[in-house]
């Protein structure tokens, strides 16, 4: 009888899976799992609709999405556009998703988001922060984003460079101004098929995209075309602005330190990775550029690399706490170290320093067949959040950093005095002292780096209950500190790893709003700029 049962429960198990499998690969898992609970409304949303489109016409009709169809969403997400521009390469093509602003009164601003890896798709950042729906990892099921950024301006998410996420094409770029010419390629048919001409553009991205945004951006002003490039702002989330040694491991033990809760090692082991810190030179290199205002420029030589300005192995502690941590918690998130086992599922794949997908939703979301349906692209396009494979030629990206004195990141601050790099408090991949290491030896405006440090209080208003927004809630009071000076701001915030628009999207609204001109600086007490 037990051995009936057994086969009997293996039998139905087997059904089932190949139910699920089935099911998912239609974008019909709804069927198996928990129904969301109801979506309640906030004073930051209202109802979208297509009923009054702002940019349907004969030419953007194609690429119309019926907001009701995308799979697993309960609800109808409003006007958008979505598909594939060609960037004059063959038959190479970028995928966007626009979203127009419910705030009909910005009509003539756009705000592009670019993920970064570099090779991951921009839909990350859709999907897990800012776009008008999100479905975070560890949670049911889509619901409606309280902070979804196209409250309060038009929002484009693209795809690039070739080989990332939906976009058409093979890795054909060796630096960041072969990125540049074909983005600024493909922001003209953009601005040309939705009637943008004379909007003020502004670009915001995190990651690797601390490269691509103040590369991009330094194109379009270049062009000296306001009808299609009027950059007016930037804002970089844990930016890779200068070398991986300075910007990671240079500041690991000070890091590692200022975080015992997440990073709880043994005497024995943090005594080591102290030890190796000071004799590579990491600790004296802080201590002496680390200053506001800075002493002057950082050496030419970084530390810990011998004569010929190669990496030395035994200097690598960034490596060596990360495996160390690994052991400790296997769960580890790199980008927000206080995430504990089990590991969230996640509809990306991408739940914390590694892939994973549970058995049950083998597919990433935008990998399913009902949503590429939805979203305007060829059913045979294989979506993955990160490309397996580099999109740089050879796997490398022959373009210097963007922070450089005399770099791109200079040029887009001195143009537009408007430039906001923030960086999350819990991100090990790239401490905020590495970033301000980075900008403390960059010189704009006639100065180098801040002269004070960024002490001022971030604030954000509460102006929302937890029940009102229960779905997609998010922190409100002092959640970081800052400085701005000659037309960059600087912010840590608290309580965010990596991706500040995901793990603190309130601060995140602050910031466009602060970007986009509607507050004053990051201490401003005001409410939530809402929809008109």
């Amino acid at each position: 009888m037990v051995c009936q049962l057994a086969i009997l429960s293996l039998l139905l198990a087997t059904i089932y899976r190949h139910s699920v499998a089935e099911a998912h690969a239609r974008g019909d898992l709804r069927t198996y799992l928990r129904k969301p609970t109801s979506v309640t409304s906030s004073s930051l949303i209202k109802p979208r609709s297509t009923s009054n489109s702002t940019y349907l016409n004969n030419a953007t009709a194609p690429f119309s999405i019926d907001g009701s169809s995308l799979p697993y969403v309960e609800f109808d997400i409003g006007e958008s556009y979505a598909g594939l521009l060609p960037i004059g390469h063959e038959d190479d093509k970028y995928f966007f998703w626009f979203v127009p602003s419910l705030n009909t009164s910005v009509q003539d601003e756009v705000v592009i988001w670019l993920n970064g890896g570099p090779g991951c798709s921009s839909l990350d950042g859709f999907l897990h922060a800012n776009g008008p729906f999100t479905w975070q990892p560890g949670t049911n099921a889509p619901v409606p984003n309280t902070w979804a950024w196209s409250n309060l301006t038009n929002v484009v998410w693209v795809d690039q460079p070739q080989g990332t996420g939906y976009s058409v094409g093979e890795a054909i770029v060796t630096s960041e101004g072969d990125v540049a010419k074909y983005f600024v390629a493909f922001w003209e048919e953009f601005v040309k098929l939705f009637g943008l001409q004379h909007a003020k553009v502004y670009l915001a991205g995190e990651s690797y995209a601390g490269k691509y945004v103040p590369y991009i951006a330094d194109a379009m002003l270049d062009r000296g075309n306001a009808t299609a490039f009027d950059v007016s702002g930037i804002l970089l989330y844990d930016p890779g602005v200068g070398d991986d040694i300075v910007q990671s491991e240079v500041p690991m033990v000070a890091f590692m330190n200022a975080n015992p809760n997440s990073l709880p090692f043994d005497d024995t082991f943090k005594t080591y990775i102290q030890n190796t810190s000071a004799a590579c030179g990491y600790d004296t290199y802080l201590e002496e550029h680390l200053r506001f205002p800075p002493l002057g420029p950082l050496p030419s030589s970084d530390p810990g690399t011998d004569s010929e300005g190669n990496f030395l192995a035994e200097c690598d502690i960034f490596t060596a706490i990360f495996e160390e941590i690994n052991t400790l918690n296997p769960c580890f998130n790199i980008y927000q170290i206080n995430q504990p086992c089990p590991i969230p599922w996640d509809v990306l794949g991408f739940p914390y320093s590694g892939y994973y997908l549970p058995s049950t939703f083998p597919e990433p979301y935008f990998n399913l067949a009902g949503v590429k349906a939805a979203l305007n692209v060829p059913a045979s396009t294989d979506w993955t959040i990160c490309s397996s494979s580099s999109v740089f030629v050879n796997g490398t990206d022959s373009s210097p950093p963007s922070g450089l004195t005399g770099g791109p990141l200079e040029r887009v601050i001195e143009k537009t005095m408007n430039v906001i790099v923030a960086n999350g408090a819990l991100d090990m991949s790239s401490p905020t002292n590495g970033t301000l290491l980075v900008l403390q030896n960059m010189t704009w405006n006639g100065a180098r780096g801040f002269s004070n440090p960024p002490v001022q209080p971030l604030l954000v208003p509460s102006t929302l209950s937890s029940e009102e927004v229960q779905e997609s809630m998010a922190g409100s009071g002092h959640l970081g500190s800052w400085v701005s000076e000659r037309g960059l701001t600087f912010c840590e915030v608290f309580l965010s790893g990596h991706q500040v628009p995901e793990w603190q999207p309130s601060v995140a609204y602050r910031h466009i709003e602060l970007l986009l001109g509607r507050i004053e600086n990051l201490s401003d007490v005001r409410p939530f700029t809402k929809q008109q």
